[in-house]
């Protein structure tokens, strides 16, 4: 069994393939010409099986038979912001947006209302499409959201969330750290029970 992951950034293919060590896995460009798909669901849940099955559906009758297709959909919310940015959290600041405008902007709305620190949480979901079905667990990190960057490792909004029990934001804590606190690491934990029957399938 052989698992493709279906998304166009290289640090999350990193993170997840620095987690699931004993698995064969491989980038979405290195098995498909990349395309893109839009998320149109209103949760994490739903953007994440529209990107797995997306995929899934893509490969030809033999790479049904040898591959899986696993998904991630994750961003942060701030409960003083209603829940944002949320979904949007990779296109925050608009259609170019990039980490650092997304960062930016975030920042800036806590600076318009005068907080230096306020709660915050990151979700992500994670799905698995295959021949067998789809299957979906989520994994979350709570803390607080600060209004600086801080750190030099990770990505998105790691530079300034500071995980609860952590002085530090994700940007700083070195990276095996980041791996067993991180949202994306519980919902992938979880999700090993769900890669281990379907090994025995395959």
């Amino acid at each position: 069994m052989k698992i493709i992951l279906a998304t166009h950034n290289m640090d999350k293919v990193k993170e997840i393939k620095d987690f699931l060590k004993t698995y064969e896995i491989y980038a979405l460009n290195e098995i498909l010409t990349p395309f893109e798909i839009e998320e149109t669901g209103k949760t994490f849940k739903e953007n994440a099986l529209i990107k797995s099955k997306a995929i899934f559906n893509a490969l030809d009758k033999k790479q049904i038979n040898d591959f899986i297709t696993l998904s991630d959909d994750s961003g942060i919310s701030l409960p003083i912001l209603g829940g944002k940015p949320g979904i949007y959290s990779a296109r925050f600041s608009g259609i170019n947006a990039t980490d650092q405008s997304n960062r930016t902007k975030l920042i800036n709305e806590l600076n318009a209302l005068n907080l230096s620190k306020t709660p915050a949480f990151y979700t992500a979901c994670i799905a698995i499409s295959s021949k067998f079905g789809d299957y979906t667990t989520h994994g979350f990190m709570h803390g607080f959201a600060i209004n600086e960057e801080r750190g030099n490792n990770g990505f998105g909004y790691d530079f300034m969330f500071i995980p609860n029990g952590f002085n530090k934001t994700v940007g700083e804590i070195d990276k095996e750290t980041k791996l067993k606190i991180s949202h994306r690491s519980r919902g992938l934990e979880l999700m090993k029970h769900i890669l281990k029957v379907l090994e025995k399938r395959y």
